[in-house]
């Protein structure tokens, strides 16, 4: 797949009207048959969601925090992959794997000192490039972490806005 030629429209008209870029995603939780569960509708796909067993959550499918590094991991993982290509860098093979560390005495506030959510997030990719330069790598690691989306989002922290209805 030559990754230049699939983008070259959709850059020429991002340009042209910078506006058409611009898009939003949804993500949809409904309500499950019982507290600690809820599917996640996202528009091309529903994806079952329970609470982690730390928190009392059954363990049969995925959890916020699964989903959260599951994204980074995809979007890693296919940042990797979509430059690679673009740039030409002979990757025989990438895997991306997310770890992330938290305490759950912060979400289920038995001790206020701890913080809810991830404490940290460590982010590895193995490469399979045995005919790839060192300059093409550290361009291919430079360009994937910078256009990482989720990588970038995670990095940056976002304006959050809720509302209550």
């Amino acid at each position: 797949m030559d990754i230049r030629t699939l983008q070259k429209p959709l850059k020429a008209g991002y340009r042209e009207d910078p506006a058409s870029s611009r898009i939003t995603l949804t993500a949809t939780g409904v309500q499950g048959d019982a507290p600690v569960s809820c599917s996640v509708d996202l528009g091309r796909a529903i994806q079952a969601a329970e609470a982690h067993p730390g928190v009392g959550g059954p363990g049969g499918a995925a959890c916020s925090g699964d989903m959260l590094l599951a994204a980074l991991a995809a979007c890693a993982q296919i940042t990797c992959q979509m430059v690679a290509a673009a740039m030409e860098v002979p990757v025989e093979g990438v895997a991306v794997t997310v770890e992330g560390d938290l305490d759950l005495q912060g979400t289920l506030g038995t001790r206020r000192d701890v913080p809810v959510g991830f404490e940290e997030i460590r982010v590895r990719f193995d490469l399979d490039a045995p005919d790839a330069d060192p300059e093409a790598l550290a361009a291919l690691q430079e360009k994937t972490e910078r256009y990482c989306v989720v990588m970038q989002t995670l990095a940056a922290r976002p304006r959050l806005a809720t509302s209550w209805s």
